[in-house]
């Protein structure tokens, strides 16, 4: 539930820079792709591609506004037709955020969903910091036509310094999966879905997950045994309405991004992991 507006060193050091009176050189980012073969290619050579194009992000997710770049079509950039079966793509960013997106989403079937694409941040043309003041290049994942697949708003992941191959959550970290003791139609299962994409960029989810960010989301307790329901609700969508300190990451989550309902199908989830904690 840490929202990826977040303050990173990157931007602090350079607002630092600024108070101080430093120039900060711009400085050609480093991407290492692995998906087999580790490779390592700089904004130069991504930019010099022959399929580079500039693209024009009607609504950003970062920067809630139009925002145009030059960027690589990802699965071009891949280069592989799909994913290994039962594996995700991993986008690691520089301050920690980790970002598991499955094949279904970055290798549709169906041609008319959402389209990837790596936007590349020219050297000397660096991008704006987000609302929220963070620095988004060198490198990040924005997308075309969004909605054809319910992109959501932690799946657009910037400052990337990495792209690689991930077994999927549930498969590597068993005990977040939710097993045959709950219903089919269980709300807990759509909020496993989205505790793994919105959630475990940022959090822990009873000691699993690659990102360290925020607190463990079930240990040593959760946030469902210690909110009523009204104030978990509230959490998510204004966490400082609930409580706030110095250094507080965690934004609000809208409605456009989460709906009532899948906010009360994450607090299912949480609820359910909570009574199988040992």
């Amino acid at each position: 539930m840490c929202a990826h507006l977040r303050w990173n060193l990157v931007a602090l050091a350079a607002a630092f820079a600024v108070v101080i009176g430093l120039a900060i050189p711009s400085a050609a980012g480093q991407l290492v792709i692995d998906i087999g073969a580790p490779r390592t290619m700089e904004s130069a050579t991504l930019l010099a591609r022959p399929d580079a194009a500039t693209i024009t992000v009607p609504m950003d997710a970062s920067y809630g506004r139009e925002m145009t770049y030059r960027a690589v079509p990802l699965r071009a950039l891949l280069g592989v037709p799909a994913l290994p079966p039962g594996k995700v793509l991993q986008f690691v960013a520089a301050d920690g955020f980790v970002s598991n997106l499955p094949a279904s989403l970055l290798f549709p079937a169906d041609g008319e969903d959402a389209v990837p694409w790596l936007a590349i941040e020219p050297p000397d043309a660096p991008w704006p910091p987000t609302p929220g003041g963070a620095a988004t290049g060198p490198f990040y994942l924005v997308w075309l036509n969004p909605a054809a697949s319910g992109i959501l708003q932690e799946q657009w992941p910037f400052a990337i310094v990495k792209l690689q191959l991930s077994d999927a959550p549930a498969t590597r970290w068993p005990q977040i999966a939710v097993g045959g003791d709950a219903a089919a139609a269980s709300p807990a299962r759509k909020g496993q879905e989205l505790v793994t994409s919105q959630c475990m960029v940022c959090h822990k989810v009873d000691g699993a997950g690659d990102a360290d960010i925020g607190p463990d989301l079930i240990r040593p307790h959760s946030p469902t045994e210690y909110f009523q329901p009204w104030a978990f609700r509230a959490l998510i969508r204004d966490p400082g309405s609930v409580r706030s300190w110095p250094g507080r990451r965690m934004p609000g989550f809208s409605k456009d991004v989460l709906s009532d309902g899948d906010v009360d199908a994450i607090a299912a989830y949480i609820s359910y992991l909570t009574g199988r904690r040992k």
